[in-house]
């Protein structure tokens, strides 16, 4: 597998990768270039420690990343329960995830509360034994590196985002384009306009946004770019803005 580009200088403590599925690794996978699902690997240089953010579809190839870029797997952090972000059966396809980690190596998975019986039903991993349950404003930490939990729900019931040194990592919550859907089970316009108006106020506009999905031209981009460009932030109303995007 051909190695992409590091997104963050060597001499950062933090340890930072954003690859695309089907692009980056997964190569050879058309379901997988269709979804474009982005990966994300989180880490602490000193230590060695990494936490891997949605893997999914080429597990070996996650491990041949960190072998190369010499770290190890201590931890899974998941946005949200759908397949294509936790493994498991999506439209007739069988996605790799949550249970071909598990088979490699016995690390936490860390996924917010409400998302429990979703991510156990998909998964077929339970609460207390694989999963560990979180609630907004928790810090999973890799080595001396944190990561700052925040409950986002809407697109489902326990859709969370991270934010670490500077950058948010936002699932299907928040794209540079659009947000994620409502129509699937679990999703709610109502729960996630307040997420996107309330919950992520507080986020300043010089966060760079690292989106789940290759939905736009652009990688990331700051916080103050996308609310200024994104028309999820046009609606000067709930009421105006579930009319506008409830799916």
């Amino acid at each position: 597998m051909t190695q992409p580009a590091q997104s963050a200088s060597n001499t950062d403590r933090l340890y930072f990768r954003q690859l695309l599925a089907g692009k980056d690794f997964a190569k050879d996978d058309p379901f997988a270039q269709q979804m474009a699902n982005y990966l994300y690997i989180v880490g602490d240089r000193e230590s060695g420690e990494a936490i891997a953010i949605d893997p999914t579809y080429a597990i070996d190839d996650l491990f041949e990343v960190l072998a190369t870029d010499e770290m190890r797997l201590t931890g899974v952090l998941a946005t949200h329960y759908h397949p294509d972000h936790v493994g498991g059966d999506l439209m007739g396809h069988h996605v790799q995830g949550i249970q071909e980690i598990l088979a490699k190596t016995d690390v936490p998975i860390h996924i917010q509360q409400d998302e429990a019986p979703w991510v156990e039903f998909v998964t077929g991993t339970k609460a207390g034994k694989e999963l560990v349950l979180h609630t907004s404003g928790d810090t999973v930490s890799v080595g001396g590196i944190d990561i700052s939990l925040i409950h986002t729900p809407g697109h489902t019931p326990g859709s969370q985002c991270f934010l670490v040194e500077g950058k948010l990592l936002s699932g299907d919550t928040l794209f540079l384009e659009g947000c994620g859907r409502t129509d699937l089970p679990g999703g709610n316009p109502e729960e996630l306009y307040e997420s996107l108006i309330q919950r992520l106020a507080k986020i300043p506009d010089d966060t760079v946004l690292y989106p789940g999905h290759n939905y736009s031209a652009e990688a990331s981009a700051t916080m103050g770019h996308t609310r200024g460009d994104n028309s999820v932030f046009k609606p000067k109303s709930a009421s105006e803005w579930v009319a506008t995007f409830a799916s």
